[in-house]
Protein backbone atom coordinates (compact mmCIF):
# COMPACT_ATOMS: atom_id res chain seq x y z
CA UNK A 1 0.00 0.00 0.00
CA UNK A 2 1.09 3.56 -0.74
CA UNK A 3 0.42 5.68 2.33
CA UNK A 4 -0.67 9.26 1.60
CA UNK A 5 -0.86 12.51 3.54
CA UNK A 6 -3.12 15.26 2.16
CA UNK A 7 -2.04 18.83 2.98
CA UNK A 8 -4.52 21.51 1.92
CA UNK A 9 -6.19 24.30 3.88
CA UNK A 10 -9.58 23.57 2.27
CA UNK A 11 -11.43 20.66 3.98
CA UNK A 12 -13.64 20.15 0.91
CA UNK A 13 -10.56 19.65 -1.29
CA UNK A 14 -9.08 17.14 1.15
CA UNK A 15 -12.37 15.24 1.34
CA UNK A 16 -12.63 15.15 -2.44
CA UNK A 17 -9.08 13.87 -2.82
CA UNK A 18 -9.56 11.23 -0.13
CA UNK A 19 -12.75 9.96 -1.73
CA UNK A 20 -11.16 9.81 -5.15
CA UNK A 21 -7.84 8.24 -4.17
CA UNK A 22 -9.08 5.62 -1.73
CA UNK A 23 -11.04 3.89 -4.51
CA UNK A 24 -7.63 2.67 -5.69
CA UNK A 25 -6.67 -0.69 -4.11
CA UNK A 26 -3.05 0.32 -3.47
CA UNK A 27 -3.63 3.83 -2.06
CA UNK A 28 -4.62 4.74 1.49
CA UNK A 29 -4.87 8.20 3.09
CA UNK A 30 -3.29 8.01 6.53
CA UNK A 31 -3.55 11.68 7.46
CA UNK A 32 -4.78 15.17 6.60
CA UNK A 33 -3.22 18.54 7.35
CA UNK A 34 -4.81 21.97 7.05
CA UNK A 35 -1.56 23.92 7.23
CA UNK A 36 2.13 23.65 6.43
CA UNK A 37 3.04 23.38 10.10
CA UNK A 38 0.56 20.55 10.64
CA UNK A 39 1.86 18.72 7.57
CA UNK A 40 5.44 18.84 8.83
CA UNK A 41 4.40 17.64 12.29
CA UNK A 42 2.43 14.69 10.88
CA UNK A 43 5.25 13.67 8.54
CA UNK A 44 7.83 13.75 11.33
CA UNK A 45 5.56 11.72 13.62
CA UNK A 46 4.68 9.02 11.08
CA UNK A 47 6.21 9.47 7.60
CA UNK A 48 3.82 8.61 4.76
CA UNK A 49 5.12 7.44 1.40
CA UNK A 50 3.79 10.48 -0.48
CA UNK A 51 2.59 13.92 0.64
CA UNK A 52 0.21 15.80 -1.65
CA UNK A 53 1.08 19.39 -0.76
CA UNK A 54 -0.96 22.47 -1.56
CA UNK A 55 1.20 25.47 -2.45
CA UNK A 56 -0.70 28.37 -0.91
CA UNK A 57 -1.63 27.87 2.74
CA UNK A 58 -1.78 30.33 5.64
CA UNK A 59 1.31 30.51 7.83
CA UNK A 60 3.95 28.11 6.55
CA UNK A 61 3.24 27.64 2.85
CA UNK A 62 3.69 24.47 0.80
CA UNK A 63 7.22 25.36 -0.29
CA UNK A 64 8.31 26.07 3.28
CA UNK A 65 6.74 22.84 4.52
CA UNK A 66 8.38 20.89 1.71
CA UNK A 67 11.78 22.33 2.60
CA UNK A 68 11.39 21.36 6.25
CA UNK A 69 10.28 17.83 5.39
CA UNK A 70 13.20 17.26 3.01
CA UNK A 71 15.78 18.82 5.34
CA UNK A 72 14.57 16.58 8.17
CA UNK A 73 15.75 13.55 6.24
CA UNK A 74 12.24 12.11 6.01
CA UNK A 75 11.80 9.39 3.35
CA UNK A 76 8.45 10.91 2.37
CA UNK A 77 8.15 12.15 -1.20
CA UNK A 78 6.42 15.51 -1.58
CA UNK A 79 4.28 16.20 -4.63
CA UNK A 80 2.93 19.73 -4.96
CA UNK A 81 -0.72 19.82 -6.04
CA UNK A 82 -1.82 23.35 -6.82
CA UNK A 83 -3.75 25.65 -9.13
CA UNK A 84 -0.67 27.85 -9.63
CA UNK A 85 1.92 27.29 -12.36
CA UNK A 86 4.03 30.44 -12.48
CA UNK A 87 7.75 30.04 -13.15
CA UNK A 88 8.62 31.38 -9.69
CA UNK A 89 6.28 28.95 -7.90
CA UNK A 90 7.61 25.99 -9.85
CA UNK A 91 11.25 26.86 -9.22
CA UNK A 92 10.69 27.46 -5.50
CA UNK A 93 8.99 24.09 -5.13
CA UNK A 94 11.62 22.18 -7.08
CA UNK A 95 14.46 23.91 -5.25
CA UNK A 96 12.81 23.03 -1.93
CA UNK A 97 13.03 19.37 -2.91
CA UNK A 98 9.55 18.55 -4.23
CA UNK A 99 9.46 15.26 -6.15
CA UNK A 100 6.65 16.50 -8.35
CA UNK A 101 4.46 19.42 -9.36
CA UNK A 102 0.90 18.74 -10.49
CA UNK A 103 -2.07 20.98 -11.20
CA UNK A 104 -5.46 20.55 -9.59
CA UNK A 105 -7.09 20.26 -13.00
CA UNK A 106 -5.19 16.98 -13.56
CA UNK A 107 -7.39 13.99 -14.31
CA UNK A 108 -7.88 11.23 -11.72
CA UNK A 109 -5.76 8.89 -13.85
CA UNK A 110 -2.94 11.44 -14.11
CA UNK A 111 -2.94 12.02 -10.37
CA UNK A 112 -2.95 8.33 -9.46
CA UNK A 113 -0.20 7.55 -11.97
CA UNK A 114 1.90 10.43 -10.61
CA UNK A 115 1.48 9.27 -7.01
CA UNK A 116 2.62 5.77 -7.89
CA UNK A 117 5.60 7.14 -9.83
CA UNK A 118 6.59 9.42 -6.94
CA UNK A 119 6.37 6.50 -4.53
CA UNK A 120 8.82 4.62 -6.79
CA UNK A 121 11.26 7.50 -6.49
CA UNK A 122 10.52 9.15 -9.84
CA UNK A 123 10.03 12.86 -10.52
CA UNK A 124 6.56 13.79 -11.77
CA UNK A 125 5.70 17.06 -13.50
CA UNK A 126 2.56 18.19 -15.26
CA UNK A 127 3.39 18.67 -18.99
CA UNK A 128 2.90 22.43 -18.88
CA UNK A 129 5.06 22.66 -15.75
CA UNK A 130 7.83 20.59 -17.33
CA UNK A 131 7.86 22.92 -20.33
CA UNK A 132 8.15 26.00 -18.14
CA UNK A 133 10.95 24.45 -16.11
CA UNK A 134 12.94 23.46 -19.20
CA UNK A 135 12.55 26.94 -20.69
CA UNK A 136 13.65 28.54 -17.43
CA UNK A 137 16.78 26.37 -17.28
CA UNK A 138 17.61 27.10 -20.91
CA UNK A 139 17.13 30.83 -20.34
CA UNK A 140 18.90 31.76 -17.10
CA UNK A 141 17.69 34.79 -15.19
CA UNK A 142 19.56 37.81 -16.50
CA UNK A 143 21.39 39.80 -13.87
CA UNK A 144 21.08 43.54 -14.34
CA UNK A 145 23.97 45.92 -13.70
CA UNK A 146 23.81 48.06 -10.60
CA UNK A 147 23.77 51.87 -10.86
CA UNK A 148 27.42 52.00 -9.77
CA UNK A 149 28.46 49.36 -12.30
CA UNK A 150 26.78 51.37 -15.06
CA UNK A 151 28.66 54.49 -13.88
CA UNK A 152 31.97 52.65 -14.04
CA UNK A 153 31.22 51.17 -17.44
CA UNK A 154 30.12 54.53 -18.86
CA UNK A 155 33.45 56.10 -17.89
CA UNK A 156 35.27 53.08 -19.34
CA UNK A 157 33.38 53.61 -22.59
CA UNK A 158 34.67 57.21 -22.58
CA UNK A 159 38.19 55.81 -22.69
CA UNK A 160 39.20 56.37 -19.05
CA UNK A 161 41.66 54.03 -17.37
CA UNK A 162 40.82 52.27 -14.10
CA UNK A 163 42.78 54.86 -12.16
CA UNK A 164 40.98 57.72 -13.92
CA UNK A 165 37.60 56.10 -13.30
CA UNK A 166 38.50 55.77 -9.63
CA UNK A 167 39.43 59.44 -9.36
CA UNK A 168 36.25 60.51 -11.14
CA UNK A 169 34.05 58.47 -8.79
CA UNK A 170 36.20 59.02 -5.69
CA UNK A 171 36.85 55.31 -5.21
CA UNK A 172 40.03 53.25 -5.23
CA UNK A 173 41.43 51.62 -8.37
CA UNK A 174 41.00 48.20 -6.76
CA UNK A 175 37.31 48.94 -6.26
CA UNK A 176 36.99 49.85 -9.93
CA UNK A 177 38.56 46.52 -10.87
CA UNK A 178 36.11 44.70 -8.60
CA UNK A 179 33.17 46.46 -10.23
CA UNK A 180 34.47 45.57 -13.69
CA UNK A 181 34.94 41.91 -12.77
CA UNK A 182 31.33 41.78 -11.62
CA UNK A 183 30.24 43.48 -14.85
CA UNK A 184 32.18 40.92 -16.90
CA UNK A 185 30.54 38.05 -15.02
CA UNK A 186 27.02 39.44 -15.42
CA UNK A 187 27.50 40.15 -19.12
CA UNK A 188 29.39 36.95 -19.88
CA UNK A 189 32.40 38.75 -21.34
CA UNK A 190 36.11 38.89 -20.59
CA UNK A 191 37.27 42.38 -21.54
CA UNK A 192 36.30 46.05 -21.31
CA UNK A 193 35.42 46.53 -24.98
CA UNK A 194 33.09 43.55 -25.04
CA UNK A 195 31.50 44.70 -21.79
CA UNK A 196 30.67 48.12 -23.25
CA UNK A 197 29.32 46.64 -26.49
CA UNK A 198 27.21 44.02 -24.71
CA UNK A 199 25.80 46.52 -22.19
CA UNK A 200 24.77 48.80 -25.06
CA UNK A 201 23.13 45.89 -26.89
CA UNK A 202 21.19 45.00 -23.73
CA UNK A 203 20.07 48.58 -23.31
CA UNK A 204 21.81 49.01 -19.97
CA UNK A 205 24.29 51.55 -21.29
CA UNK A 206 23.53 54.39 -23.67
CA UNK A 207 26.11 56.06 -25.84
Amino acid sequence: MIRLLLADDHPVVRAGLRGMLETEPDLVVVGEAGSGEEAVALVLADPPDVVLMDLRMPGLDGVGATGRIISSGSPSRVVVLTTYETDADILRAVEAGAAGYLLKDSSREELVTAIRAAARGETVLAPSVAGKLVNRVRTPVRQSLTAREVQVLRLVSDGLSNAEVGRALHIGEATVKTHLLRVFAKLGVSDRTAAVTTAIDRGELTR
